[in-house]
């Protein structure tokens, strides 16, 4: 089946979108449940975002209890959707003894545990007002820790199994994970009012317990890299007395500092609440999108408009997955989304594997830095800065069109170099057929729409959401009751990702709000750089990169900005310019060798090499690593300033991204020797830096290049002509 005989509905044999998510969430140690355990789990999925969708839009909770409810689901469910070790579809495996000698344990303490803490809230027994809990949840804390604790150890020991069936580990986490939400939600009062000056013994342990099913679940669904992060954060509120220097603190007593970490200073601090709200909704928005078909068309229009142009695939990506990836709010898994299509496409008109890949990885990573969402990271921004969402939205719109312009000046003149051609058209949809179904992109105008009239971010995303529903019933494929609580179980089971990532990252906001090192960083930084703004934001480069590596976007800037950007700040610069600036290389760092997650998803579908992939879209993306420090020099690409001045600087960072482009491809009028991609380079950066001085260097140099080799392409021609 071609491209063309499926129309605006899926583009490929299978439907694009729905095949993307399914190929990531299904991968490694996702449960495939069956009967009614699949049907029981998957009603609690559709609770879960129907709950979410309730309370932003119907029924406001008190903030704690809405932030505990949304992390103790969210563990719940992890824990009976994911396995502790991955497995193939089809793979057994007897069940082994020596984990049963764990578990039995576990479920007994945290049995005992959840018994008394139900019966206290059913007796009103557990006091909310501020004195110490009741005498008879004397033994709740430390039963729940353990039996936790031999949990996950017993989980650990799982050999892999039916993906059909639960194991009984994750079922006792699951009820943990339900029992700490509930003792905190009911004891919140006393925490927030007395856990920092007198905390309980029941509030450590239900805090530990509660750390560790977060790192737990975080493990599972994003590797270790962000677990170790936490540990070493958590550690350091310990051994902070022995070390030296700026590190050094009096140390904290573990009673206190759980409790806190449980608290809004910490784990139910800005990281959730972001998650709980803008992520989780934009998160059931691309629910929508994908259940309703209307994101597939995003991807078929993409084809018929670019799909036969030269290197036709990749400028399909290039489009298609800024697109995808402005909503989807995480590089990686819009990568595995649109490039299970565009990937392959890419390498049957000429790109090497590697090039595909990279190509997929840098556009689908873009998409976060593209307005008006910025895969939630304009609400973010905003939540934490106070800037108003227009602001920024505005702020946003130069530099993303720069960035993508230097994309498609990649995969362009790779074209050209290639001598490649674009997709017959036989094979491509017919855009006179797509452009009358122009109208399903009504969910996005709604939701910009809505936004500059003025709505809440809450109330547009719903909106927008409503409308995806709506205009697929002038398509084929209309959502009806049971579309819709597919996409409800879909945005589900899409966020628990980031809602363990959320979590874990405000472990660390918590760590640095109570030992005030952020507080102390901002002060080297300040002290390392002197009065050169240029060197503080080369280290913020530096920071912003490696805690992107280990944790999603959302996560990874909240937790830059907590330690970066207050110092930036203080230095003078900018407020909009340093959260942008720490935003963008938080962004960048999934294309950032050595751990580019999205590169690295990419080259699975691929078939390439991961490492050389990452240097390949680090390349391509190198634009990204460039446009930040555009936007300190010339504020006017932040439409800061005279509209004379936002031109110039816009035309020519776009003049000098397309030299830089020249540069990564080595080609202008023709092949570019080493001399000449280092000459490209420079007046690249001389045309970025935006004065007229350095934009006529830039110019003359490109000039002098172009004439040189217009020189050697016309005699070489004649020679031709001659022979």
């Amino acid at each position: 089946m071609t491209l063309a005989q499926t129309g605006a509905g899926a583009p490929v044999s299978e439907p694009l979108i729905a095949k993307g998510v399914d190929e990531e969430v299904l991968a490694g140690n996702q449960r495939v449940l069956k009967g009614g355990l699949g049907l029981a789990v998957a009603a609690f999925c559709v609770l879960y975002t129907a709950f979410h969708i309730g309370v932003m839009n119907l029924y406001p909770l008190e903030p704690w209890a809405y932030r505990l409810i949304h992390v103790a689901g969210g563990l719940a469910l992890g824990f009976l959707i994911h396995a502790s070790r991955s497995f193939s579809a089809d793979e057994t495996a007897p069940e082994g003894m020596g984990r049963w000698l764990l578990i039995g344990p576990a479920a007994v303490l945290v049995s005992l545990a959840t018994g008394q803490i139900w019966l206290a809230v059913a007796t009103g027994d557990l006091v909310t007002t501020g004195s110490p809990p009741a005498k008879m949840l004397a033994t709740f804390g430390w039963p729940l820790a353990a039996g936790t604790a031999l949990a996950i150890v017993a989980a650990w020991m799982e050999k892999p199994g039916a993906r059909a069936r639960l194991s009984a580990a994750d079922v006792v986490l699951a009820v943990a994970a339900v029992t700490v939400g509930t003792y905190i939600v009911a004891h919140a009062e006393f925490l927030r009012v007395r856990a920092q000056v007198f905390p309980h013994p029941n509030d450590m342990w239900a805090s530990i317990a509660g750390i560790a099913l977060i790192l737990e679940l975080t493990r599972r669904l994003a590797g270790l890299a962000l677990v170790v992060i936490v540990a070493v954060f958590v550690a350091y509120a310990f051994v902070g007395p022995w070390l030296p220097g700026v590190l050094s603190h009096r140390g904290y007593d573990p009673a206190r500092f759980f409790a806190f970490i449980y608290t809004d200073n910490g784990i139910l601090g800005p990281t959730t609440a972001i998650s709980s709200t803008y992520i989780i909704l934009f998160v059931a928005f691309a629910a929508f999108l994908q259940a309703s078909k209307v994101g597939e068309y995003f991807v078929n229009f993409a084809f018929a408009a670019a799909g036969g142009a030269r290197g036709g695939p990749a400028k399909v990506a290039v489009f298609g997955s800024g697109l995808m990836g402005m909503i989807n709010g995480t590089s990686a898994g819009n990568v595995v989304a649109t490039g299970s299509l565009t990937i392959p496409l890419m390498k049957k008109v000429g790109y090497k594997p590697q090039t595909s890949a990279a190509v997929e990885a840098a556009a689908s990573s873009g998409g976060q830095i593209m307005p008006p969402i910025m895969g939630a990271g304009a609400f973010i921004m905003a939540e934490i800065t106070a800037i108003p969402y227009a602001d920024i939205v505005v702020a946003a719109i130069i530099p993303a069109i720069v960035y993508f312009a230097c994309v498609y000046f990649v995969v362009d003149l790779e074209a050209v170099k290639r001598n490649m051609r674009g997709l017959p058209r036989s094979e491509l949809p017919e855009f006179a057929k797509l452009a009358r179904q122009a109208f399903l992109f009504i969910p996005i105008i709604i939701l910009i729409g809505a936004l500059f009239a003025g709505y809440s971010v809450i109330r547009a995303g719903t909106l927008a959401m409503g409308a995806a529903a709506v205009v697929s019933w002038l398509t084929p494929y209309r959502m009806g009751p049971r579309a819709i609580l597919y996409a409800f179980e879909l945005a589900a089971r899409m966020s628990l990702q980031l809602v363990a990532v959320c979590a874990a990252a405000g472990v660390i906001v918590g760590v640095i709000a109570l030992t005030g090192v952020g507080t102390r960083f901002a002060s080297l930084l300040l002290s390392v750089a002197g009065d050169n703004q240029f060197v503080a934001l080369f280290f913020s480069m530096l920071v912003a990169i490696i805690l992107g590596m280990g944790m999603p976007t959302t996560a990874a800037y909240a937790v830059a900005a907590s330690v970066i950007a207050p110092g930036l700040v203080r230095m003078g610069i900018e407020p909009l310019v340093a959260h942008f600036f720490i935003f963008y290389f938080a962004v960048m760092s999934a294309i950032t060798p050595p751990v580019a997650l999205a590169a690295y998803a990419g080259s699975a579908i691929a078939g390439s090499d991961p490492m050389r992939t990452s240097v390949e879209s680090f390349k391509i993306g190198l634009a990204a690593f460039i446009v930040p420090f555009m936007f300190f020099a010339s504020p006017a690409l932040l439409m800061q300033g005279d509209w004379i001045d936002i031109l110039h600087v816009t035309a020519t960072a776009l003049g000098g991204v397309f030299l830089l482009a020249c540069a990564i491809v080595g080609w202008f009028q023709g092949p570019l020797n080493i001399v000449f991609r280092a000459l490209m380079v420079g007046a690249a950066i001389a045309m970025i830096k935006g004065g007229l001085l350095t934009d006529a260097i830039g110019l003359g140099v490109a000039l002098g290049i172009w004439l040189f080799q217009k020189r050697i392409v016309t005699a070489r021609d004649l020679a031709r002509g001659r022979d």
